[in-house]
């Protein structure tokens, strides 16, 4: 299948389509405005539906474009796992003469859209012999949180939560660590949603399967999923689209298979040095969607007061004062008995 070359798309632009990404660029990640670019949509395109080989190559080009401008056509395929022949193809296959040249058109696309964040992980790479595991991490989750809050827009989350309140069920979904992470979200939208409903749990898929027979085109799904991806949360979610539930995918990029299957996508970046991905930025995502849906209308602020209200006699430093008010009404009903007991003693001794 051959794709529209991305020479030609480029010269294509109108300029107010490319003053829009430049303007857009610095609200975003370098992932997210990489694949938004001419580029990342020819990338993307080949991740869809192009041979087995080019979508490895695309996906790596989409999640690691720093590091492409660096490497040799060797390098890459190594990379990729690929023979250079393959990386050949694929170069022209996207309208570039070769590989320098893509290369080339990389460098350029990310002149626009690197942010500070993307610096930070390459001079942690750079002291990496210097530094300790447990300080790499950490400065790649604050890294990670600050590339997320780039590529947050409020609008997107304004509309995720006005799906949410309209809702007849709200579905969670994630599966093995992301399971935590759905456990989490769905904790945070039990008071403020109509019903709500965690797919994954004790039983596998099997079960998961079984809580999502009856979606509709009433519900919603909200399905969380980070490298390494799970098969079965990609099949569900595209049984429950297929049955018209609105889907809101929480994942790390636009490369995610997730991506491409929600109807609103919320990137919380994942990078880490070690750990196959990281999930400090997910649950930064998750807590932004809880408190937007919590602070969207006044009926909710009055749920969070009643829920306060009602779990505080169970929170440590409350059972103090609970006790106090018990002493107090037990001193109340004794006072009662004393005055009652005097009256009668007034009134059998005239």
């Amino acid at each position: 299948m051959k794709f529209m070359q991305v020479k030609k798309i480029v010269k294509n632009q109108s300029a107010t389509r490319q003053q829009d990404a430049m303007a857009g660029a610095g609200s975003r990640s370098p992932e997210v405005a990489f694949a938004a670019s001419a580029l990342g949509a020819a990338l993307r395109t080949l991740l869809a539906d192009g041979s087995a080989s080019h979508k490895t190559v695309a996906n790596y080009l989409l999640r690691h474009q720093v590091r492409v401008t660096a490497l040799g056509i060797e390098e890459l395929a190594d990379a990729c796992k690929v023979s250079t022949a393959t990386i050949s193809r694929f170069a022209r296959e996207i309208g570039f003469s070769n590989f320098a040249a893509m290369r080339g058109a990389v460098a350029q696309a990310l002149q626009s859209v690197l942010q500070p964040v993307e610096k930070l992980r390459n001079s942690i790479a750079r002291r990496q012999d210097a530094s300790t595991p447990a300080g790499d991490s950490l400065a790649y989750a604050s890294a990670n949180i600050g590339a997320t809050a780039m590529a947050l827009a409020t609008g997107d989350i304004a509309a995720i939560v006005k799906k949410l309140t309209r809702a007849k069920v709200v579905y969670v979904l994630g599966f093995g660590l992301s399971s935590h992470l759905a456990g989490i979200l769905a904790d945070h939208l039990q008071p403020f949603c109509q019903h709500v409903v965690v797919v994954a749990g004790h039983g596998g898929t099997e079960v998961a399967a079984g809580r999502l027979t009856n979606i509709t085109a009433r519900d919603v799904l909200v399905v969380l999923s980070f490298p390494r991806y799970t098969l079965d949360v990609i099949r569900l979610t595209n049984f429950a689209r297929d049955h018209g539930a609105c889907i809101v995918s929480i994942t790390d990029a636009p490369a995610s298979p997730l991506a491409a299957l929600g109807e609103h996508v919320l990137y919380a970046e994942s990078s880490h040095p070690i750990l196959p991905s990281s999930a400090t930025a997910a649950v930064a995502v998750i807590e932004a969607l809880a408190v937007s849906l919590m602070a969207s209308n006044k009926a909710n602020v009055a749920k969070a007061a009643r829920l306060t209200e009602a779990i505080s006699a169970y929170l440590y430093g409350a059972e103090p004062a609970a006790s106090g008010a018990k002493k107090r009404r037990v001193g109340a009903r004794r006072t009662d008995r004393t005055d009652r007991t005097d009256n009668n003693n007034n009134d059998n001794n005239p």
